[in-house]
């Protein structure tokens, strides 16, 4: 095993003097071809090309000196000390850090960045990238080759953001640029990059107020809880509008962080804006012009973020990205076999009668779901006279795909 492991980040500006006491000791060095040319490097060390992290870090626990691993950036934001550190490879290291990429990027632009959101884009990840940049107004995206700025945009279709680029930050060939998500899909990138991702208006831009929490602006203040009765809402509530219902149809759909849900006859947002509410990207469906106006007019009442779409469904589903997880609050088994069509993990629906339920369940069923249902009786009461208010009953349908499907 190294006698000693020293982890070195390197962000273009020149090495400490701890960082050249711990090169110039170094029997095998470890970087990325840029490091390797590095003068301070002694002429006999073994140098190593990091491609593999895995295969590197099983090449210097077997390496008998003293090693160095040299890291663009802090190399324990989202680096390598990660890898050298796991069990399997039984590595103690030392750790040299220097300004993070990301940190680098938003000095560069000239903004804060204890309220963003920051993401790690590979192609295995890229979509759930998309769906942080789409649920938040300030995201930064650590990129690599297949999942860069080009392909960042291309996911955002439909969404309007803007783009601060930084390339190849810390050496002389380093370049910022700012445009639109719909131009950059136009132009070849170099890496390595971050993506600075802003816009869409929901959350308001650093205030003199201090945070205290990394990746959360100043939101509006918002009532606790959610799946809350509608405020001011008058008359009946209608269809898959209770707030019991609501309730159950968020547990089982369980939106989180990185998923993409559909809100299919969303009516008047309120399960739209709880799940974006989630962290989760949201696109809220309606036929309906005036509904559509409620969602949009709600998400800004709460400072977040979501897409409204006009159309009926199914047709109008047919170009909207990929879903995790589908709310159905209408339109019955037609729309819910377009909806399984897409394979989104989990899909919730409802039904106000036993052949309707029947038939939706049936659906999903022969798409592969495995379906569960349940009938739902609440009864609201004012509690000055405890008469009844409102009644609802609803079967509720929730359907989960097989892991293997």
């Amino acid at each position: 095993m190294a006698d000693r492991v020293t982890v070195i980040g390197w962000d273009g500006s020149p090495l400490t003097a701890a960082a050249r006491s711990a090169l110039g000791a170094a029997t095998l060095v470890a970087g990325a071809a840029h490091h390797l040319a590095l003068p301070e490097i002694p002429p006999g060390a073994e140098r190593v090309r990091l491609g593999s992290l895995g295969l590197a870090a099983r090449r210097i626990a077997g390496h008998r000196g003293t090693a160095v691993v040299l890291a663009d950036g802090d190399p324990g934001f989202f680096g390598v000390v990660r890898t050298l550190r796991a069990p399997e490879h039984g590595l103690e290291v030392e750790v040299v850090p220097a300004v993070s990429a990301v940190a680098a990027a938003f000095a560069r632009a000239g903004m804060p960045w204890d309220d963003a959101q920051v993401v790690v884009a590979h192609p295995r990840t890229l979509r759930r990238a998309v769906n942080v940049c789409r649920a938040h107004s300030k995201v930064a995206v650590l990129t690599s080759p297949g999942a860069g700025p080009a392909e960042l945009a291309l996911l955002l279709d439909g969404v309007h953001r803007t783009f601060v680029i930084c390339e190849e930050l810390g050496t002389d060939r380093e370049r910022v640029t700012v445009l639109t998500s719909d131009k950059a899909a136009d132009h070849s990138w170099r890496d390595p990059n971050v993506v600075i991702v802003i816009g869409g208006g929901g959350q308001v831009e650093a205030t003199a107020e201090p945070g205290w929490l990394l990746g959360q602006g100043p939101l509006p203040p918002a009532p606790r809880g959610w799946a809350r009765p509608r405020p001011g809402a008058a008359g009946p509530v209608g269809e898959g509008e209770s707030a019991p219902l609501r309730a159950a149809q968020l547990a089982r759909l369980g939106p989180r962080t990185g998923d993409l849900v559909w809100d299919i006859g969303a009516g008047s947002g309120a399960l739209a804006v709880d799940a974006a509410a989630f962290g989760a990207a949201v696109i809220a469906v309606d036929a309906d012009p005036r509904a559509c106006e409620d969602v949009a007019a709600a998400a800004r009442g709460r400072g977040l973020q979501l897409q409204v779409v006009h159309g009926r469904a199914p047709h109008v589903l047919e170009n909207l990205p990929e879903p995790d997880v589908v709310r159905v609050g209408g339109g019955g088994a037609e729309v819910v076999a377009a909806v399984a069509d897409r394979r989104p993990e989990r899909i919730v629906s409802h039904a106000s009668t036993r052949d309707e339920a029947e038939a939706i369940g049936r659906t999903l069923t022969e798409h592969g779901y495995a379906v569960e249902c349940a009938l739902l009786q609440s009864v609201g009461l004012d509690t000055r006279t405890w008469t009844e208010q409102e009644r609802s009953v609803v079967f509720l349908l929730a359907a989960q795909r097989p892991a293997s499907r």
